[in-house]
């Protein structure tokens, strides 16, 4: 009921209608407000010169003859070609509406001859527009009571005060009237329960009254009879028929004065009963979209929540994300100053040590120095010569040494550190969200082919492709992995393909993949994540690809040797940079004492010199080798610490410390030496027996 208070309401005054008239246009005023916004005109455009120049009175409703204003006009009101005539400037209402000020001074009352007294009917020559649609017309003689009274207005205005009015008490208690309880449909009074027991018993001739409940009762007075509509030109005929031209109710007069002889009249009953059917079946179609209006709604206030909700999560997440980047940055921090600690201390303990030394120094110069002036103090020349020789090339030799830029600092004071902060300021500076696109373009997530997906060794060869209904072609694929230790996920290939093989994986590890596809709308969801497990030992090859071209490749690339007497490198296939690796070679010919090396180098060792002697590479050198002999090697990266073997005795302890970083299985030799790689091989337990190594 109160969405349908502004229905009730005066566009001009902005309360409830008080005797409102219904214009032509179908909007409704006030008789008052009607009388506030009437605008004068001339005497030229009387209704009586339009009807001796042919124009009817409803001409106004002729668009083309009509002039319309609105809030952005200077606030005056013209009519058709009268735009120059003189008005009255305009007020606003509390609704906003333009309000004209009455046209001329309220017209004087007079007296009838038969003594009645008598109000004239309105300016003769007066304009109204509408403040809704802003129609204008020009009244005839009659005025405002041309209009007709919008009776079923009132009575719904009615209805509507009642019904919010206060509940409604006893008619009949004299003090403190009480809530009523029922209303007597026959009586017409409201009683509460003493008074309806005291002065209407159930029983007698009242016994036959209805009651009613006090709200029931209401209603029931609401459904009074229907007052006789009355014609506006012929005050004592009461609206009869119907003219669908006009749009307006008639009576039996007009019909005889022949105002509606060419237009089609029925009867106020049926076309009454047909309007009330028509407007039943439009409310119909607008209570459907009510409906759907009202659902709209509560999806608008889900959405109002769910952006409330969607908005605390994203805050907490760009807060996670930059206290991520910040932790890290802290983290960065960290490991610089510890780079610039290990660098300032060595610069102190350089400097310290050069210090000591020149203190030492210096204190056996000033020692000689006071020896040698006690010995020319001396007066026994022969006892002068024996030693003086000496003491002069002593003497010579101090100089000299002090001359070999002992005084020269061995280290300057200033860090040869700068720390290059502009790119990553660049990318804070550059910080920003990307724009999600149009969903419904994003092609869908691709399907992982399970069947497929393979490792070997410490590689994993994944498959994917699109859903078999997808309507959005991809342009490509995104796939990331972890780190094998259930972190972060990185992306290891973009492209077109849908099939792709990643190396360089760590053995004896679990991986999680995981795929998705974008195109020029945007990047797909996720597919499922598939657990991928490496191998727990390794088995490969030497490499071709990376050896020295003087290498001799058989078995599979499984043996070398070599077609120069100069020492030359070759590489395993794989390499490693976690877990804990074992390998072993066999010595097939081994002549001439030809020294060969054994151990693991980085991808850019040297491969012209024997293994180890560049700092790219950790070698074990000769140590008891003979034909037939079984070298073992052993890496493991969870001690960081490199171990051989020869015949399954450990060679002395730990050969190698601090391993860490990337490292291939090396072998250094010439044309006097063979040997056969044997990979696969479990980790055994190395005998603790020494032998000599040299890295």
């Amino acid at each position: 009921m109160e969405e349908m208070e502004e229905e009730l309401k005066c566009p001009v005054c902005g309360s409830f209608y008080r005797e409102p008239i219904i214009l032509p246009c179908s909007h409704s005023l006030c008789v008052a407000c009607a009388r506030n916004i009437l605008v004068q005109t001339p005497d030229s455009e009387s209704p009586q010169s339009r009807r001796a120049s042919g124009v009817s009175d409803y001409d106004y409703l002729d668009l083309d003859k009509m002039s319309l204003y609105s809030e952005a006009d200077s606030g005056y009101g013209s009519y058709g070609g009268f735009a120059s005539a003189p008005t009255t400037p305009c007020q606003k209402s509390p609704n906003g509406v333009r309000v004209f000020p009455p046209a001329m001074p309220p017209p004087q009352p007079h007296h009838h001859s038969s003594g009645a007294l008598l109000l004239p009917h309105g300016p003769r020559n007066s304009c109204i527009t509408c403040p809704q649609c802003h129609r204008s017309l020009i009244l005839d003689e009659r005025g405002l009571r041309g209009f007709a009274k919008n009776r079923v207005l009132e009575g719904v205005i009615e209805r509507y005060q009642q019904s919010k009015a206060a509940a409604l008490r006893c008619q009949l208690c004299e003090k403190s009237p009480k809530e009523a309880t029922v209303m007597c449909e026959q009586c017409d009074v409201f009683y509460c329960e003493p008074c309806r027991l005291r002065c209407h018993p159930p029983r007698g001739p009242l016994a036959k009254h209805r009651l009613l409940p006090p709200a029931q009762g209401r209603v029931s007075r609401r459904l009074s009879p229907r007052k006789i509509s009355t014609c506006t030109d012929h005050e004592l005929e009461n609206h009869s028929m119907y003219c669908v031209q006009c749009k307006m109710p008639v009576c039996y007069q007009c019909l005889e004065e022949g105002k509606h002889s060419s237009h089609e009249v029925k009867a106020l009953g049926a076309m009454w009963k047909l309007h009330k059917s028509q407007l039943s079946q439009a409310l119909n179609g607008l209570s459907d979209r009510a409906k759907e209006a009202k659902e709209f709604l509560v999806q608008l206030r889900n959405m109002v929540q769910q952006i409330q909700e969607n908005s605390v999560e994203f805050e907490a997440c760009l807060v996670a994300q930059c206290d991520a980047l910040i932790d890290a940055l802290n983290r960065r921090k960290v490991q610089l100053l510890a780079r610039v600690n290990k660098e300032h201390e060595h610069k102190l303990k350089v400097v310290r040590d050069q210090i000591s030394h020149c203190t030492v120094k210096l204190r056996q110069t000033t020692g000689l120095m006071e020896y040698c002036l006690e010995v020319i103090k001396e007066n026994d020349p022969s006892g002068f010569l024996q030693i003086s020789d000496a003491l002069i090339r002593r003497v010579h030799l101090t100089e000299d040494q002090w001359g070999k830029g002992t005084l020269t600092p061995r280290m300057n004071t200033d860090f040869d550190l700068n720390l290059d902060s502009a790119p990553l300021l660049q990318s804070i500076h550059q910080l920003d969200f990307v724009q999600m696109k149009v969903p419904s373009l994003v092609p869908a997530p691709p399907i992982l082919q399970m069947e497929e997906c393979c490792t070997h060794n410490n590689s994993a060869t994944l498959s994917w492709k699109q859903p078999p209904m997808s309507m959005v072609q991809a342009e490509g694929y995104i796939l990331e992995l972890d780190d094998g230790n259930g972190g972060q996920f990185r992306e290891v290939f973009v492209g077109k393909e849908t099939m792709c093989t990643v190396d360089g994986l760590h053995f004896n590890s679990t991986y999680n993949a995981r795929v998705k596809a974008f195109n020029k709308a945007g990047v797909s969801q996720y597919s499922k994540t598939l657990v991928l497990q490496t191998s727990e030992v390794a088995w490969f090859a030497f490499d071709p690809g990376s050896a020295h071209s003087d290498i001799i490749f058989s078995n599979d690339n499984l043996t070398v040797t070599c077609n120069s007497y100069d020492d030359r490198v070759v590489l395993g296939k794989t390499g490693f940079s976690k877990g804990i690796h074992y390998w072993e070679l066999t010595i097939d010919r081994y002549d001439n004492h030809p020294d060969p090396a054994f151990g693991v180098a980085r991808i850019e060792v040297m491969k012209d010199v024997m293994l180890g002697k560049d700092d790219k590479a950790w070698a074990m050198t000769e140590g008891g080798i003979t034909k037939g002999a079984t070298v073992g090697v052993l890496l493991d990266f969870t001690r960081r610490t490199l171990t051989f073997s020869i015949n399954e005795e450990q060679q002395g302890p730990i050969a190698f410390e601090n391993m860490e970083g990337l490292f291939f299985p090396a072998v250094s030799l010439n044309r006097n030496v063979q040997v056969t790689l044997h990979t696969g091989l479990p980790v055994p337990e190395i005998c603790t027996s020494r032998t000599s190594l040299q890295p």
